[in-house]
């Protein structure tokens, strides 16, 4: 059987950029910047769908965002957001507020519920405008749906879409961790009181899963802690590594480049509003002054002050020139009103663009420090054991009495026991707190007790 996926992480809020992506809520210059990547498929992004509220399979809605519909959420339901008052207090906001959930499964299997036996060309840059949406991908949707309000809460779902234009259909799930109490607590939804409950969870929600998927072809995983399964090899992870740091460099070359586009086009945007706004503030003292003229001439001809064959000839030629005026002053005024919105469209895309570069570089500085943690790894890998192997050969030349010096020092225990300390190093360092005890109970020797400090 098909294996489900199901990843959830937990962050201090979702930013437009998230949105932007989770809606494909994008400009075409946006797109085009996306497809650079190879990861997405403009002509199957129409099949893309959301599940709103009563389950109900829509269009994806992009009217308004998901950092919209948090703030709007959250106002209905008297919620206050307590990263924006520590943002108020001028302090970096630590609550995790906000929770994405993937859901997916095998390739194939995903793409047999949502395009059924049609052939869809994954290559990059290929036509799959003639693809359909198959009616199995939406009711499993919607199984997920029903999943996730029965866990969560409905009330609590700000986001629910359905991606098929990637080359693994999958949910993207935002959930806000609000108890039944209206308060955000990611512990309480999630988490557990610790590092164990919160595995205990974690494995729980992959079996409730399970049973939701079954009847579409996705089972449950084996976890590693009961298969065994090898890890990647150094090597094989620092090539990833290497390889992810490159891929985000090039994203990041690509953004920093339609940056220097969209500075451009802000600039030309800018300067033709301010043409406009000149010609429209023109227009209005020119409208306003034959206005003016118009009354006094009329007032002059209901006066009987001067010809009134000339004051007819005047205020008709003069009404002439201010319809003239007045139908091009409102041609300016609409022609402004779409150069603001567009230059507002502009500075919009522009802050996307801004923080999804500060994004990847973080993501690259994250990767590069990944990078240089596992040098540091190995170094202190070889440099460790090829110290401790000559001490502890230094110690056995010793005499008695020599040793005997060095008391219960914590060397002396690395030379006898190192690969015992490791171990039990290793297993505080993962937070598996119980088998780091049970480990140090059970490694003192034959008699089954431990001196390891």
């Amino acid at each position: 059987m098909a294996k489900q996926v199901l990843d959830f992480h937990a962050s201090v809020g979702m930013t437009t950029n998230q949105s932007n992506e989770h809606q494909r809520r994008w400009s075409d210059r946006s797109w085009k910047v996306a497809l650079k990547g190879g990861n997405y498929d403009r002509t199957r992004e129409h099949l893309n769908f959301e599940v709103a509220k009563g389950g109900v399979v829509q269009p994806v809605d992009k009217t308004k965002s998901i950092p919209q519909r948090i703030k709007d959420t959250l106002s209905e339901r008297g919620i206050i957001d307590p990263n924006a008052k520590m943002t108020a207090k001028g302090k970096d906001p630590n609550r995790r507020t906000v929770v994405n959930i993937i859901f997916g499964g095998s390739r194939e299997q995903m793409h047999r519920l949502a395009f059924g036996d049609q052939k869809v060309d994954l290559t990059h840059g290929a036509d799959n405008s003639l693809v359909t949406r198959c009616s199995d991908i939406e009711e499993w949707a919607k199984d997920i749906y029903g999943f996730a309000c029965d866990k969560w809460g409905e009330e609590n779902i700000v986001g629910f879409y359905v991606h098929l234009d990637e080359k693994n259909p999958h949910i993207h799930c935002s959930v806000l961790p609000i108890t039944k109490q209206n308060k955000f607590s990611f512990k309480e939804l999630f988490a557990g009181k610790d590092k164990i409950e919160f595995k205990e969870r974690t494995l729980q929600l992959h079996n409730e899963l399970a049973q939701v998927n079954e009847k579409w072809g996705l089972g449950r995983g084996q976890s590693i802690m009961e298969t065994g399964a090898r890890h990647r090899s150094t090597e094989e992870y620092r090539a990833e590594l290497r390889q992810e740091c490159n891929n985000l460099e090039e994203e990041i070359e690509n953004h920093q480049k339609l940056l220097k586009v969209l500075y451009s086009d802000i600039r030309m945007a800018e300067k033709r509003c301010k043409g406009l706004t000149t010609m429209v503030y023109n227009l209005e003292q020119k409208e306003a002054d034959l206005t003016a003229q118009l009354c006094q001439l009329e007032s002059d001809l209901t006066s009987g002050a001067g010809n009134a064959a000339d004051l007819r000839r005047r205020i008709t030629d003069l009404e002439g020139k201010l319809r003239i005026t007045t139908s091009s002053l409102a041609d300016k005024r609409l022609k402004l009103k779409n150069a603001d919105r567009q230059l507002a469209q502009l500075n919009d895309e522009m802050e996307s663009v801004k923080e999804r570069t500060f994004d990847l570089k973080k993501e690259r500085d994250e990767a590069a420090a990944d990078v240089q943690s596992l040098i540091r790894m190995r170094l202190t890998d070889a440099v460790f054991g090829k110290t401790f192997v000559e001490f502890g050969r230094l110690i056995d030349c010793l005499s008695p009495e020599q040793k005997a010096a060095f008391g219960n020092d914590f060397l002396v225990h690395l030379a006898e026991k190192p690969a015992e300390i490791l171990k039990c190093a290793m297993y505080l360092f993962a937070g598996y707190l119980d088998g780091a005890i049970q480990f140090a109970k059970g490694n003192g020797g034959g008699g089954g007790g431990s001196d390891l400090p």
